[in-house]
């Protein structure tokens, strides 16, 4: 039998079930597979200056009801840094997801949000454990808000027991459970990770030394990220939605999100993914840069940018295929928000590769400001 007979099979067996009241089973990765994934995928680690133990954009939500007016849902997700990529993934909801990241640090921690996925059935669950502050009792129930749940951690104190127990638990799951072999170095990234979120509690965030913030203006904890509103007033973060939060945990639980170790603009990563994407008959719907983009013009060496548009060429993508990407407000892009200290914004990835080949990216700032989706 053919390809294209076999897919018109599926598809046939999938409206029958249908319309029997049967979903056809969900895509899922064995925890052997998942590993072998992230393992092979993964280039070696590379050094970043912060720590990323949260999201630094304020304008993350900004972008969302656009994308749902273009379409974007379904497919491949690939994405960059912490825990924003799951507001995203919850949004556009994709069959696969692959979050990228230069420090293996960052990977470590993705792995510490999944164990935290498994051992929590509700946000509140995830926060609580996520911060070392047992609710003892003090359960929210079903019609208590984000704001309820954050403040109700807000007065619990971090418990080292819990953070000791709990340390131990996500070890031993992500080990056993996920067949991925802690190094002696990635548990200390674990520890590491873990008990800044312990100490700090919801004030963590992007920050050294206390200078960058007044670099770049104020830059949002992990509290106000949480609680962040988009341009309607709604609050659209993963944790604040029941349902947004179960499909993410649901994607966890079926390993189809992937974390890898890997440059933007390196040799291996990407192209392994996009290669990844392409047996399986998967197509790139969102590609999240972030603010990568800054670092890989600005900051890289010769080449380090082109290496990322020859990257990107390798995913599988279509017209429709968008990229998101972030920036800082100082550098005065006209869709810049009264109010936040970063601007989030939509290109074609088709139009980004077109605008490329025909030589229209000067420099960073004429990148950003170069058709991008109004």
């Amino acid at each position: 039998m053919s390809l294209v007979q076999c897919k018109r099979v599926w598809l046939l067996l999938a409206f029958l079930l249908a319309t029997a009241g049967i979903a056809p089973a969900q895509e899922s990765l064995s925890g052997a597979e998942f590993a072998r994934l992230v393992q092979t995928l993964s280039e070696e680690g590379g050094y970043f200056f912060s720590d990323n133990f949260t999201s630094n954009e304020d304008s993350y939500l900004t972008v969302v009801d656009k994308m749902k007016e273009l379409g974007a849902t379904g497919g491949a997700y690939i994405g960059v840094g912490p825990e924003q990529n799951f507001t995203y993934i919850a949004k556009v909801r994709p069959r696969i997801a692959f979050i990228v990241d230069i420090r293996r640090q960052a990977i470590i921690q993705h792995l510490m949000y999944k164990a935290l996925f498994q051992l929590s059935p509700t946000p509140a669950d995830f926060l609580s454990r996520l911060l070392s502050r047992p609710m003892k009792g003090k359960v929210p129930g079903p019609k208590d808000s984000i704001d309820d749940i954050v403040a109700l951690l807000s007065g619990i104190p971090a418990d080292i027991q819990t953070y000791t127990e709990n340390l131990a638990t996500v070890r031993k799951i992500i080990q056993q459970d996920f067949k991925f072999p802690l190094s002696v170095q990635d548990q200390d990234a674990l520890d590491y990770v873990y008990r800044n979120f312990r100490d700090q509690g919801f004030e963590i965030g992007f920050d050294i030394n206390g200078t960058w913030n007044r670099r770049f203006g104020h830059l949002p904890v992990l509290r106000e990220i949480i609680l962040q509103k988009d341009l309607k007033g709604t609050q659209g973060n993963f944790l604040a939605n029941a349902e947004d939060y179960a499909f993410v945990r649901d994607m966890q639980s079926r390993n189809m999100i992937i974390p890898v170790v890997g440059d933007f603009g390196g040799k291996k990563a990407l192209a392994s993914i996009g290669d990844y994407l392409r047996e399986k008959g998967y197509l790139v719907s969102v590609f999240y840069a972030s603010n990568v983009e800054i670092v890989l013009f600005d900051w890289g060496t010769s080449g380090t940018f082109q290496g990322f548009v020859e990257n990107i060429k390798k995913l599988p993508t279509n017209e429709r295929s968008l990229l998101i990407r972030s920036t800082f407000y100082f550098y005065g892009h006209p869709q810049q928000q009264p109010g936040y200290s970063l601007c989030t914004m939509l290109q074609y990835i088709s139009v980004f590769l077109k605008d490329y080949a025909e030589g229209r990216y000067r420099d960073y700032r004429t990148l950003i400001r170069t058709h991008y989706i109004q």
